[in-house]
């Protein structure tokens, strides 16, 4: 798998580490080494002569110049060649002393040009390399000749942010997963490298349902009445909301089971996954910091990008952000599933045409899901049907009559909202049933114990409660209450596009979950998500305080085991104390109470006697607003 790894090294600390974890690698796969110093000593040359105006009268001289540019060239050759023959040699003793073959290079030019005509022209299997060299300070995030290397190279690259030796980090190994031939191959080599290394694998995925919403909310405002009337907002948000968004969950969803099926199948493995809603790199951005991994490994480009893309933005941003090391993987690999479909399938020309009609970005997922609908049902020519029958699969029923009646679809929908009392929301995934618990998640699988019920005529109560409330229109026309609390919730974000964007992924979310009153609970929630994706990729980013991370004693918090945001200082015992109401919605609302009680009080401490207060004296009310939580998988 990897006979031959590339480590560029500078002395510095990222390079000693970069130097450490290709042994390990090495130690483990039988690899080759070589090590590379690249030394600049024509920029010297160059640097001299531009100087050699304020050198002496007596040096002025023609003859004398050449003389002491022929000594300079000469020493300043000799010392950075022997600088590098001395990095070199720490990295060669440690191999000889493990007894693996090493190769020393040292090329003389541009450093970043050099390292990547050396990378090309061989048959490294892996390059690793520190993410800062030694020119670091402060704020650097990555290293000037990393990234240009990472950019100008198609060899799989593990960039080195970890300090620490391998077998000192208990963390595991986290591969994105987006349907691209180069996530699944990432998967294999994260597969291979958790079984050799002794580190649990997980795979995740992330869609986005918000950003199609954020932009509608955006350009309304701009287009001109015609235009609008043109573009049909109002259609065109249904269609999202009925049918795009839970067909790329879904589509998504299966994407995770593919890879999951994989790592089965070829490896053996039993592997984790895990679906995220959000802007995919925001939300494994948040997933490393909460989980802290070893290692991330993610496709150099992306399933939307191009393939002679250089790096795709989720990996760029991760690259830059994320708070481990990175893996790059350039290699593809086709799941046997795919594989099998474009070698047994074939299609009529009234389906191509069909599918030539899809947007080019969303082409390619839509054709691998006909791909697996139709292995999974048996098909060997895909016609229209076929793509009807896929469609429905992944998205709602009579999705095909959505997409070519909407006015009647919206109308229908309207009175069905209207008949909807109650909503079950699935605690790992967020999707929204309406009317009967389901008993499967359809999107991530989950059992029926995992939704919760929220009634609409609780959330007007607690509206009320939470000081009244009013009607304000989204920009289709949609009109969403909101509790006067949620309004103030909303006002801790910045102004400008930041709120924008917090109010309408909250209106999202709540039109999504066919909620149409927005409480303070509901509100906060995504409040402090987006202020914490904020937090973690701007330094100027208003940053909220962890309840877990105020506890005095590290060992009494890992065992709370509760990690939620908050403004108010929590003691441990009261935090323990809120840990035994259900998680999910019931805790928030438990949780948001507490603390508008406290702030009511002028209190900035909450205790375990003052929670206990709260909670008890609004026992009943809970009981009578919120209903039960369904918690025994055969109730009905």
């Amino acid at each position: 798998m990897m006979k031959k790894i590339y480590v560029p090294v500078d002395n510095s600390d990222y390079s000693d580490a970069s130097i450490a974890l290709a042994i390990a690698f090495a130690k483990k796969f039988g690899s080759q080494l070589v090590g590379s110093h690249v030394y600049a000593a024509k920029m010297h040359d160059v640097r001299f002569k531009q100087m050699e105006y304020t050198l002496p009268e007596e040096y002025q001289d023609e003859v004398e110049l050449e003389k002491q540019r022929r000594i300079h060239d000469t020493l300043i050759t000799m010392g950075l060649q022997l600088i590098s023959d001395s990095y070199l040699e720490v990295m060669k003793q440690k191999c000889a002393e493990l007894d693996i073959p090493f190769e020393p290079k040292m090329p003389e030019g541009k450093h970043y040009i050099k390292l990547v005509e050396d990378i090309q022209a061989s048959d490294y299997d892996l390059v690793i390399m520190g993410a800062l060299g030694m020119g670091a300070v402060k704020d650097s995030l990555i290293g000037g000749v990393c990234e240009r290397v990472v950019r100008r190279i198609n060899t799989d690259t593990l960039v080195v942010r970890d300090l620490d030796p391998s077998e000192e980090h208990d963390g595991n190994i986290l591969v994105g997963i987006d349907g691209s031939p180069e996530s699944f191959s990432g998967l294999k080599t994260a597969i291979q490298l958790g079984q050799m290394f002794n580190k649990q694998v997980e795979a995740v995925g992330v869609y986005d349902p918000y950003l199609h919403y954020i932009v509608f909310n955006s350009v309304v405002n701009v287009l001109t009445e015609r235009a609008a009337r043109t573009f049909r907002f109002k259609e065109q948000e249904q269609l999202h909301e009925e049918v795009i968004d839970t067909g790329l969950a879904k589509i998504y969803q299966s994407h995770l089971e593919v890879a999951r099926s994989i790592a089965k199948e070829e490896h053996n493995y039993a592997l984790k996954i895990t679906l995220l809603d959000g802007k995919a790199y925001e939300k494994i951005l948040q997933y490393t910091r909460k989980t802290n991994p070893w290692l991330l490994v993610l496709g150099r480009i992306g399933v939307h990008n191009e393939q002679d893309a250089d790096i795709g933005s989720t990996a760029e941003n991760l690259l830059r952000l994320a708070p481990c090391n990175v893996l790059l993987v350039s290699q593809r690999y086709f799941p046997q599933i795919d594989v099998k479909a474009e070698e047994i399938l074939v299609w009529t020309q009234e389906a191509l045409d069909r599918m030539e009609k899809a947007p080019p970005l969303v082409r390619g997922i839509a054709k691998t899901a006909v791909h697996r609908f139709a292995i999974e049902r048996g098909h060997s020519v895909i016609t229209e049907s076929v793509i009807d029958k896929a469609m429905e699969a992944i998205m709602p029923e009579r999705a095909s009559e959505r997409l070519t009646r909407v006015a009647k679809e919206i109308a229908e929908q309207q009175v069905l909202a209207s008949d909807a009392v109650q909503t079950y929301i699935c605690g790992e995934c967020g999707y929204a049933a309406h009317n009967q618990q389901p008993v499967q998640c359809p999107v991530c699988s989950a059992a029926p114990e995992r939704f919760q019920m929220v009634n609409k005529d609780s959330l007007e109560h607690i509206a009320v409660d939470e000081g009244g409330a009013a009607a304000e229109e989204t920009f289709d026309g949609v009109r969403l209450q909101w509790s006067e609390q949620a309004k103030k919730a909303i006002r801790r974000v910045p102004r400008g596009y930041m709120r924008r964007n917090v109010k309408a992924r909250i209106e999202k979310s709540a039109r999504s979950q066919k909620i149409g009153t927005i409480t303070n609970a509901f509100a906060t929630e995504i409040v402090n998500d987006s202020m914490g994706e904020a937090a973690a990729v701007r330094e100027d980013a208003p940053e909220l305080r962890t309840l877990q991370s105020q506890a005095t004693d590290p060992q009494n918090a890992a065992e709370i085991g509760q990690s939620f945001e908050s403004l108010l200082q929590w003691t441990e015992e009261a935090i323990e104390r809120l840990n035994l109401v259900p998680a999910g919605f019931m805790r928030n609302i438990t949780q948001t109470r507490i603390e508008q009680r406290a702030q009511e009080n002028n209190i900035t401490e909450v205790t375990l006697d003052f929670a206990a207060r709260v909670i008890e004296d609004g026992r009943s009310l809970a009981n009578e607003v919120l209903g039960q939580y369904y918690q025994k998988p055969n109730q009905e």
